[in-house]
């Protein structure tokens, strides 16, 4: 994996506080940019449930030694807010997390403004979404992904002009299979992919078993199979949902600790949208090559 850019500084600014209106508690951010370097692309990250901005910095901090600026919200569903399943607010959060992220596209200069002068470095033409598990979900509506109502009918399309890639990280997958306990209290968990037609990677771990539905890891693949190309999906037989740690060392939720587990999705999304945005493909193609090669401890399919 390539690993000559992991001496590079890197700076994070936090908080910076992004308007919301109508929102119970303020909705606020954290960037992290590499120090020097001009033209850099974006990626807001949408994290997974009950995590914050303070999260997932073992990927958030590859992405900008890579040359990425990230801005990390955190939503409503974070444990700092306290907002339990029998929370009133819990039914629609999910709405409320989109929100936060068109809050956050369309407020990116005031964002960059405020994290040292970063609006000067940035390629505003170059934005990506990525999340992991519920952030997924989040991140795929505004790729185009919609909601199913119970009837089976979409509901709106949140997708945001601004954002030309994207990659889902254990993304849910259609709400057929849903188990008592997802149907009651995450009706929304009813994606509808056939409409998410932006670039986008599909990462799945292949003992991923969700207590969410009652199908097995695959389910964690229809974000690839049931959307439209290009996509590419990275197939990691033996990740479970946290993919090796994702969200933090020695994290409570982490069942599968592998820090080589969490480099290769780390570097496999910053490979993929230097490719989808056209800067260099040269990682993501090595990366490619390097899944035939290999021993069969990860595979990328693409369409």
């Amino acid at each position: 994996m390539p690993s000559h850019h992991l001496d590079q500084r890197i700076v994070s600014v936090k908080p910076i506080t992004v308007p919301a209106p109508g929102r119970s508690v303020d909705l606020p951010v954290k960037v992290t940019a590499p120090l020097s370097g001009q033209n850099l692309p974006v990626i807001v990250f949408s994290h997974g449930n009950a995590w914050s901005m303070d999260g997932y910095e073992p990927l958030v901090d590859r992405w900008a030694a890579a040359g990425f600026v990230v801005v990390q919200p955190t939503h409503l569903d974070s444990r700092r807010n306290g907002i339990g399943w029998d929370d009133p607010r819990f039914a629609t959060i999910w709405r409320v997390r989109i929100a936060d992220l068109h809050a956050v596209l369309d407020g990116l200069g005031d964002i960059l403004r405020q994290a040292g002068g970063l609006e000067t470095r940035v390629d505003r033409e170059r934005i990506a979404i990525v999340g992991h598990s519920w952030g997924a979900q989040t991140a795929g509506a505004i790729l185009g992904a919609r909601v199913l109502d119970a009837d089976g009918t979409p509901g709106a399309d949140f997708s945001h002009s601004a954002v030309s890639a994207g990659a889902l990280i254990a993304a849910t997958g259609t709400g057929d299979t849903l188990t008592p306990f997802a149907a009651e209290h995450l009706p929304f968990m009813r994606p509808d992919y056939s409409t998410m037609t932006t670039p986008a990677l599909v990462i799945a771990g292949g003992k991923d078993r969700s207590q969410l539905s009652t199908r097995g890891p695959e389910w964690f693949t229809d974000a690839y199979h049931l959307s439209p190309s290009p996509k590419s999906l990275l197939a990691i037989p033996e990740g479970e949902h946290t993919l090796g740690g994702i969200a933090g060392e020695r994290a409570a939720e982490t069942t599968d600790e592998d820090p080589a587990r969490v480099a290769l999705v780390a570097d496999a999304v910053s490979a993929y949208l230097l490719d989808a945005f056209g800067l260099n493909g040269t990682a993501w193609t090595a990366l490619d090559n390097a899944a035939v090669a290999g021993d069969g401890m990860w595979s990328i399919s693409s369409k």
